[in-house]
């Protein structure tokens, strides 16, 4: 239900627009550094928080501990096919900053979740 609110709110709620895309990684950042573009940091920190909630789900959802890397990559599967739908249904930039963002917001919900899966232990 999550992704499917995620999907709805990042492809199928935008308007349709011309193919967009930006293929080069971590362009955003020296946008933020060089320009001080502000309104880009904050969606650099609106993309990372966007799959928090899948990476603190992925420890439940398979009832165990998950890896760091391991919720990285699901993470970054989950954003690779939001920016794939986006390139293709033109509703969206495609780039890879999201991906990057996206699976290091999922991977700290996942360590987040980590963390209370070892605070239960001890009890």
């Amino acid at each position: 239900m999550f992704l499917g609110i995620v999907f709805g709110s990042t492809v199928f709620t935008r308007p349709k627009t011309i193919r967009q895309y930006k293929l080069i990684p971590l362009w955003s950042w020296g946008t933020i550094i060089c320009c001080q573009d502000w309104s880009l940091l904050k969606e650099n920190f609106l993309n990372c928080i966007l799959l928090l909630p899948a990476g603190a789900l992925l420890p439940a959802i398979v009832n165990h501990k998950v890896k760091w890397y391991q919720a990285l990559l699901v993470g970054i599967a989950i954003s690779a096919t939001i920016e794939f739908c986006q390139l293709i249904f033109m509703r969206g930039l495609f780039e890879w900053d999201d991906m990057i963002h996206n699976g290091l917001g999922c991977m700290v919900g996942c360590l987040l979740a980590n963390l209370q899966i070892n605070g239960d232990e001890e009890v």
